[in-house]
């Protein structure tokens, strides 16, 4: 599977997402913006310099990295994000500070992670029963605590 990645203008600093080890299921992604503080509670759609381009059968999920999110409450508040296939434009990231303290973020800083995944596209169709199962509609802890 191959993904290809644009810089946009004026952002020629910026990496490319990357894993940082061999065994990491997420590429890191960075700030193109400038250096700003994110006050705490609050959210800000941080640009991130790049577009991209999926195959027809792959999705981008885009998910909080877990080190900012332990130690400074950074988080993603539509986590996991999904990025469809046909889309073009500019990979911007929700962040949200739901940590108590103001945190600084700097441009290049790595804020979020894209993990990529296939998907299955069903063919839909109207049904006037379905199937039995023993749960039926419990949901929402019914299975047990």
């Amino acid at each position: 599977m191959i993904v290809r990645f644009k810089r946009l203008d004026g952002n020629p600093d910026l990496p490319l997402p990357s894993r940082a080890t061999p065994g990491s299921a997420g590429y890191d992604v960075a700030s193109a913006e400038p250096d700003f503080v994110l006050e705490a509670g609050a959210r800000r759609l941080v640009h991130t310099g790049i577009a991209m381009e999926l195959p027809d059968d792959v999705e981008c999920q885009v998910r909080p990295r877990s080190g900012l999110a332990l130690r400074h409450g950074l988080t993603l508040p539509n986590t996991p994000a999904t990025i469809d296939s046909d889309y073009r434009g500019e990979l911007k990231i929700i962040l949200w500070n739901a940590g108590p303290e103001p945190v600084p973020i700097t441009r290049g800083m790595r804020i979020a992670q894209l993990v990529f995944a296939r998907f299955l596209v069903p063919d839909v169709e109207e049904a006037d029963e379905l199937g039995g199962t023993g749960r039926a509609g419990g949901g929402f802890g019914s299975t047990g605590t």
